[in-house]
């Protein structure tokens, strides 16, 4: 397991930046960019490390051989699969992984953890949701033409998302997503390819055995070891850091945020951590203006924190509500017809949508199952998407003074949500042939919400109350992206709000 020592910044014990960026994540990498190329100083704060691709290909950890770079400063992998098929999962040393588990009330949520964020861990899958599913969302907030002929362009194009080749769908490889689109299509359901951020040459060179092998062997979550994953580290960070004007301070964990009221400056604390996790020291920086990008999880109890604590007294009450899943449901099922399972990654390449009931519509995209646990030639994974009621919420709980996620998983709020998404999967399963051997409604890697356009933010993620201060990432977006994985709406949005706030009231 490799390690990295960071020394201290060689400024006394209070930095000041013009800006600074909590999180690397897709909105933060969007903020460092643009805020860098408009000549901003810009410190961008990490609380996870870099990850480099090396030469021998083992970055990252693996499905088959977990450790410590599996999970956030946890002795368990927040995706450890294996206990869904009763099997006892490895016992990892504690270390800064790229996956953070956060245990609420009634669901778990999985978070990205190292510089790029979600990025590092998600499946790549870069998609556009439908007009009416996005004016569902955003209910007038923000208007559809002007993202789909600027915004959703812009971020795709600097994400250099691309779908997979004809050539490498039609190998044996892929066969699990071709086996998946004719049973989609047979079932009746709407498909539609979808752009994925991957290097498709990095894969030809995996098939090829130029590299280690890892899309083309079912790993994603941990991280791809042939550096296929176009992570946000190789495209918006890398180029902001290139500006000059962008510095980013990985292993740096933001503890608090609160406001000088004479001069409006804010003042963001910090602890400076080993890749063990210990402290290594606390520091403190000083800004003009704060962008607020630790994921819906990591903003939201930063926001409810500051706000409980008399830190930032004045946010609005909505601060910490209208959370959501994104509608998210692990699938899991098997049938007769091989898929040469555990290949064939990092995702499925086309979503389908069923919308046989226009007010729960769902969604879903193929995971590759991982090889280890493939116990099927037949067997397949997905995870469901819907407008689930974005009725989570945030509390800060003084005992132990942190914020606690709460989701009232059997309320009869969802329960007409989660009977439409069970019988989009029997529709499958029928047309598959399959049978359902794993489905799961209480974790999400998705979350989104908190600090939601409309409410607690206005639609350029300006947080009411407080000037200078913005959210610009998944937590400004109401619980649900409609019906899609939703990195790529957080980086459009990101780019409409700081194209706007540089426009206007920064420089």
């Amino acid at each position: 397991m490799q390690t990295e020592t960071h020394r201290p910044p060689s400024w006394g014990s209070t930095h000041f930046s013009r800006a600074i960026v909590i999180g690397s994540g897709f909105g933060g990498s969007v903020a460092a960019l643009r805020l860098g190329q408009n000549g901003i100083q810009t410190l961008v704060l990490e609380r996870g490390r870099r990850w480099p691709i090396t030469p021998d290909g083992n970055t990252f950890a693996t499905f088959e051989k977990p450790d410590g770079r599996a999970a956030w400063l946890s002795e368990t992998s927040p995706v450890a699969l294996e206990q869904l098929v009763g099997m006892t999962p490895a016992r990892l040393d504690v270390f800064a992984g790229v996956l953070e588990g956060i245990a609420g009330n009634g669901i778990n949520v999985v978070a990205g953890a190292g510089v790029g964020g979600g990025s590092l861990i998600h499946n790549g899958i870069t998609v556009q949701p439908r007009r009416e599913m996005f004016d569902r969302v955003f209910a007038g907030q923000l208007d559809f033409d002007e993202f789909a002929q600027i915004y959703y362009p812009l971020a795709r194009s600097q994400l250099r998302a691309a779908p997979v080749p004809e050539d490498i769908l039609a190998s044996d490889l892929f066969r699990s997503s071709r086996v998946s689109l004719e049973a989609a299509r047979r079932a009746g359901f709407e498909t539609r390819p979808v752009d994925l951020t991957i290097d498709w040459s990095v894969v030809r060179e995996e098939i090829s055995g130029a590299r280690v092998a890892s899309a083309i062997a079912g790993q994603s979550w941990y991280g791809l070891n042939s550096g296929a994953k176009q992570s946000l580290d190789k495209t918006y960070l890398l180029e902001a850091e290139r500006t000059g004007k962008v510095e980013v301070l990985p292993l740096h964990v933001v503890t608090s945020i609160t406001q000088i009221v004479r001069s409006g400056l804010y003042v963001v604390t910090a602890q400076q951590i080993s890749d063990v996790g210990a402290v290594l020291g606390e520091r403190s920086f000083v800004c003009e203006y704060l962008f607020i990008a630790a994921g819906s999880a990591g903003t939201s109890r930063l926001l409810v924190t500051a706000t409980a604590t008399g830190a930032l007294p004045r946010l609005d009450a909505q601060v910490g509500r209208g959370w959501g899943t994104n509608g998210d449901v692990v699938f899991v099922h098997a049938g007769a017809e091989a898929r040469n399972p555990g290949t064939g990654g990092p995702a499925g390449h086309f979503i389908a949508e069923d919308f046989s009931d226009p007010t729960h519509p769902v969604s879903f995209v193929e995971l590759v199952t991982p090889r280890n646990l493939a116990l099927s030639p037949g067997i397949a994974s997905h995870i469901g998407m819907g407008i689930a009621p974005a009725i989570g919420s945030w509390t800060y709980a003084a005992d132990r003074a942190e914020a606690v996620l709460n989701w009232p998983i059997d309320s009869r709020q969802l329960s007409a949500f989660n009977a439409s998404t069970g019988e989009t999967f029997a529709r499958l399963n029928a047309a598959a042939v399959t049978q359902t051997v794993i489905s799961a409604a209480n974790i999400t890697s998705h979350p989104l919400g908190g600090c939601n356009i409309g409410t607690a933010c206005d639609s350029f993620g300006r947080v009411k109350n407080y000037r200078g201060l913005y959210v610009v990432d998944g937590s400004a977006i109401p619980g649900t992206s409609g019906l899609v994985n939703p990195s790529l709406t957080i980086a459009a949005v990101a780019e409409r709000s700081l194209q706007h706030l540089l426009d206007t009231e920064i420089g």
